[in-house]
This record gives structure tokens, sequence and C-alpha cells, in this order.
């Protein structure tokens, strides 16, 4: 409409219009991925050096949580909690896959195949969540929702990467679970790991599960991978939940603090739990670092998540940099109830959310980059009182750093 009526040797030289700022910024779109840790004046060779060695701490080292099983299978183990559980298994995946170590990522996923995943019944195609690899039986049938988010994703990921002809279908077993999720007709009281009426991801897709959900399964960035390439017939569906969860997690974050319950409703209130009355916990440590992803490879909700950075950098900030506890009521107090590490009870300056904070930073250019610096200056090891968590710790460390080094991509089929 601007052009309209203007002579046609002005409408030649118009200027071609835009895109839309959304689609011209984001990582997925241009294929650019920032590297905070260069812009914090690290090298590359000592940013490669430092992703390796975490990776090499994790997955390889003396306090490693990935075992090998025989000549063909391995899992990841929360080692404190003496379990494999799928949270673990499809974190070490989406490592794998992200770091090009395709006999790692296939020797998960054959572990997860033959000891997680259901192959009948009402949960056929979804995976047990807790393996306890002391008896080696299951701790527990039922799933949890954000094991199969990042299986999905991760298949996805592995099929772009490295094609489904070097010995596993990889999209077949993507859509292999997807599929199965939506057969879920409430049999057995299964339903789909998404709720199709609230268009957000569940708790679990089991029995009441199926009506609350935690933020920090909340992944806008993995339902756009889907929409993108499970080519499954649902694409818009998926691009709505996304949607949907940026708008959620406008909801659940809304304190001047940002922080957010672990548990909550689909409207972001607080869900109470049996182990732990409401309060910003373990779990949503992870809620800064997706959002983070989301910022970089789709830039969507640009505005709110630079404001939701700021607000949530600036509380930690505000306890001390180098002393913010890992628990907190959302207003920022202490909570009385705290919940246990394994065995241990205690509030400390824990590693993985020094991790995520420091994700946080992509979002929102932090003053100095301290966050980012409090990172790289972080260790792996055990805390003053001995207290060790290689396994949670370690893999949120492990993701922040190569989220902020560019190492963490939503990646694409290989160009032919």
């Amino acid at each position: 409409m601007l052009w309209a009526g203007l002579g046609s040797a002005t409408a030649q030289r118009a200027p071609k219009p835009k895109p839309a700022p959304t689609t011209q910024k984001g990582a997925f779109y241009t294929g650019k991925y920032p590297s905070l840790l260069r812009e914090a004046g690290y090298s590359q060779v000592a940013i490669d050096q430092k992703v390796t060695q975490a990776y090499h701490d994790v997955f390889e080292g003396p306090n490693k949580v990935y075992f090998e099983v025989g000549d063909s299978m391995a899992y990841v183990s929360d080692v404190k909690n003496h379990d494999a559980r799928t949270e673990g298994m499809s974190y070490g995946m989406m490592v794998a896959v992200q770091l090009n170590k395709k006999q790692v990522f296939d020797r998960l996923w054959r572990w997860s195949k033959k000891n997680l995943q259901h192959q009948s019944g009402p949960l056929e195609g979804y995976f047990a969540w807790s393996f306890s690899t002391t008896t080696m039986k299951l701790n527990s049938e039922g799933p949890a929702s954000d094991g199969e988010l990042y299986f999905v994703t991760s298949l996805l990921f592995a099929a772009n990467r490295w094609g489904n002809a070097t010995g596993i279908n990889y999209y077949k077993e993507a859509r292999r679970i997807l599929d199965a999720s939506w057969k879920k007709d409430g049999t057995g009281g299964v339903r789909n790991l998404l709720n199709t009426e609230h268009k957000q991801i569940t708790f679990v897709p089991v029995g009441d599960g199926y009506n609350w959900t935690d933020p920090s399964y909340h992944l806008p960035a993995f339902l756009e991978v889907w929409a993108t390439y499970a080519k499954d017939g649902h694409e818009q569906f998926y691009r709505t939940c996304a949607d949907t969860s940026r708008a959620f997690l406008h909801r659940a974050c809304a304190a001047p603090t940002g922080l957010n319950y672990d548990y909550t409703e689909f409207s972001g209130k607080p869900h109470a739990t049996k182990w732990a009355p409401p309060a910003f916990r373990y779990d949503s440590w992870r809620v800064p670092m997706n959002i983070a992803m989301d910022y970089v490879w789709f830039g969507k909700d640009k505005a709110w998540q630079e404001q939701y950075a700021r607000r949530f950098q600036g509380f930690l900030r505000g306890k001390g940099l180098n002393t913010f506890e890992d628990q907190f009521n959302v207003d920022g107090s202490r909570p009385e109830f705290i919940l246990p590490a394994g065995d241990v009870k205690k509030l400390r300056h824990s590693l993985g959310l020094v991790a995520t904070s420091a994700a946080a930073s992509l979002m929102h250019q932090d003053q100095n980059l301290a966050f980012v610096h409090a990172l790289w200056n972080a260790k792996l090891a055990p805390y003053e009182d001995g207290y060790f968590d290689p396994y949670y710790d370690g893999l949120l460390y492990l993701f922040s750093l190569m989220h902020l080094s560019g190492k963490y991509q939503a990646i694409k089929p290989a160009q032919p």
C-alpha cells in the first residue's frame, strides 16, 4: 500500500520489503550462532579446550556419568540417585549429536530402546523414566514428558546430521515416538505428551500428570524443530504449542525476580506436589537456558526474553554473583523447606544454576559479561563440603558452555 499511486520509476527504485526481524535474526534462519565466550575475550582455542574438557569430565573422566555396556550400548547415570533416567539418557544423546559423537549417541539410543522403551501395551512407544543401576531393573514404568521431548529432538537432529542409513533409522525412531503419542486415547490413563486442549507439554502423559506442567519442560525451540522436521502432519499444532509455551513462560516467570515454580498449572500458577511445596528449585534451573535457546534459535519473543533475563540476572546479582543459593521462593526469599539433592539437604551456590544463569546472558548483555566470566572460572569439582554432582551440575555446565560458544545448534540436513 505504501507505494500505491507513486510513479513507476519511483516504484521500481522502491526498496524491497525487509524480512521481519523475527525471522531475520534467529540463528535457525541465519546459521549464525553467537559465541558469547568470544565476546567475553576468550580465544577460540581456549573455548574449544574448555568444551572438550567439560565433555571429558562428564563422559570420560574419573567422575564420569557415562558407562558403556558391552560393545554397542551405554547409559548415563544420575550417580547420586543410583539410576539412569530418560532425562540423562536424552541429554547425553543431545550432547553427542551436537558434538558429532555418533558412536556415543548410538550406544545411548540402543540402551534406551532396549531397557526403557515400552514395546507393547498402553505405554507403547513411551519410555520408563527411571531404571535402577543397582538392581538393573525399572524403578518406574511411567514416562516423564521431558525425556520424550529430548529423545525426539535429538533423533531428528541425528537424522539431519548422519542420515538414516548408517545402522539406525533415526527419523523412523523419532516418528515412532511421535506417532505413538498421537495414538494415545486415554486407554490405561495414557495420553499425548502434549495436552491437546491446553497445547502445552504435560508433566507426565499419564493420569493426573496430563493436567499440569513443569516450566522447565517448555522448550518452544524444540517444538519449532518438530514442526520443521517431524513431517507427521501436525506441523501447525507444534507451532501453536511453541507460541503457547512462550506465552506460558510470561506467566510462569512473572515475578519481579524472574523466578518460576518447579511445577505449575497450565496457567503458570504453582502446583503443589507431595514431595515439595511450590518454589524455585532444581527443575527451575533449566528455564533460563531454555529461554535463551529459543531467543538465539528463533528470536520470536526477543523483547520479553531480554526483559526476563534482566530481571533474573538482576535478582541473582543482588544475592551476590559468587554466593547466590540454589532454591528460592519466587519472591526471592529463602524457602522453609529445602528439597534434598540425593541424601544431602543443603542450600549451596550450585554449578548448575551458575551455568544456566550464564546462558541467560545470550538474551541480555549482562554487565561486563560477569555471569559468563563466573561460569568460565567455575569448576566441575567437589564443593568445599565434599558434595559433588557430576550428573545434573555436570550436564547443565556442559550444555551452557555449548550454548555460550555457539556449539549448541538446530542441526539442519546436510546440503547435498
